[in-house]
């Protein structure tokens, strides 16, 4: 157990690593498949940008089980440039402007070269009383790349241009790990981890594109597969800092692997909840579930594809979520793995085939 702990933690890391925006996930996806091929039935994608990967199971199957992660990470796109150089922007997926501040941006441009910044903002001596009792917008803040005029930016980078934080992966406190893209880049190596083992019945392990930006890859995803039962795997916001109420936690870091009941985009199959929570209580795997109805995952798309798909689905919590500094207990990223090779073993007994 020790050893696949420790070999969910470097996939984590090293996917961590990887520039994958949401409509950018190339790098993302040609890593997992390189790490996947070894272990393929078959292989697809498609023209959204999913990787699907199929491993025939140990029994037969009418339709097949489909288990998902994305692979793209919030980030930010290049809308202008100012006559001194510097790069108007907007978020790409849902950000707080309060986290960027200050932080390193990585850039990629078409032809492959890496561009750095710092987001910077108005100097605290310039600003109004009032604008220094709001949080600041998007609009107020720019990306610093070192240059002196507009021409010398527009050298560099180009409008449309995508970057994300800058991968500073830590390992810290008493079994922390800090990196951005946790969302969800822990979902990815569960998967990757998982399809090692032939599943026991036939399962499409799918990395989907863009769900930062509306889920939109797991509706094409679920489409063309059409599974029976469908497993979400995923990071959650969790809460559970300083003078937040108990209620509004949502769930907590070292509590174990979060299986939501609902949130702002499915309710989640009642049967298959129960039928992944009793797997857990069974095997000793901690669980959690949210405190409150929020965030939303691809299971919002894929449970109304077609004729619909009995979804559930399992997460890491992480404080700081979509942030340079997306903070993860690894005990939790390891009982979100267990908890996931434990709705496999349950979806092949004679019940659910």
């Amino acid at each position: 157990m020790q050893e696949k702990q420790q070999e969910l933690l470097t996939l984590t890391r090293t996917l961590c690593a990887k520039f994958g925006p949401s409509g950018w996930e190339d790098e993302v996806r040609e890593y997992i498949l390189q790490a996947a091929l070894p272990y393929a039935d078959c292989v697809e994608t498609d023209a959204m940008g999913n990787l699907m990967v199929f491993r025939k199971g140990r029994k037969p199957t009418e339709r097949p089980v489909m288990l998902c992660a994305h692979m793209d990470e919030v980030g930010v796109i290049v809308k202008k440039f100012t006559e001194d150089g510097m790069v108007g922007f907007g978020f790409v997926g849902g950000v707080d402007p309060r986290v960027v501040i200050g932080r390193r941006i990585q850039f990629r441009t078409e032809d492959g070269d890496t561009v750095e910044g710092i987001v910077g903002i108005k100097a605290v001596h310039l600003t109004t009383a009032s604008e220094r009792k709001r949080a600041p917008k998007a609009k107020e803040l720019y990306i610093d790349i070192g240059c002196t005029s507009k021409k010398q930016a527009e050298a560099k980078l180009s409008l449309g241009d995508c970057g994300t934080f800058a991968p500073e992966i830590v390992s810290f406190g008493d079994g922390f790990l800090k990196a951005k893209a946790l969302d969800d880049r822990l979902g990815c190596a569960v998967l990757l981890l998982l399809m090692r083992e032939q599943p026991p019945v036939d399962t499409w392990f799918t990395f989907h594109v863009q769900e930062e930006v509306g889920l939109r890859g797991a509706a094409t995803a679920a489409f063309a597969i059409e599974p029976a039962f469908c497993l979400v795997v995923e990071g959650t916001t969790a809460a559970d800092l300083a003078e937040v109420p108990e209620h509004k936690k949502v769930c907590a870091l070292r509590q174990g692997a979060v299986l939501p009941f609902m949130d702002r985009g499915t309710i989640y199959d009642a049967e298959l909840f129960e039928m992944l929570r009793d797997a857990c209580e069974a095997r000793g795997i901690p669980w959690q579930t949210k405190r409150m109805v929020a965030g939303g995952t691809d299971a919002g798309r894929i449970h109304k594809t077609a004729q619909g798909v009995r979804t559930v689905g399992v997460a890491a919590p992480l404080r700081y979520i979509h942030s340079p500094v997306s903070v993860a207990a690894e005990c939790d990223l390891f009982a979100v793995y267990r908890a996931a090779q434990a709705f496999l073993e349950e979806i092949g007994g004679d019940e659910h085939v």
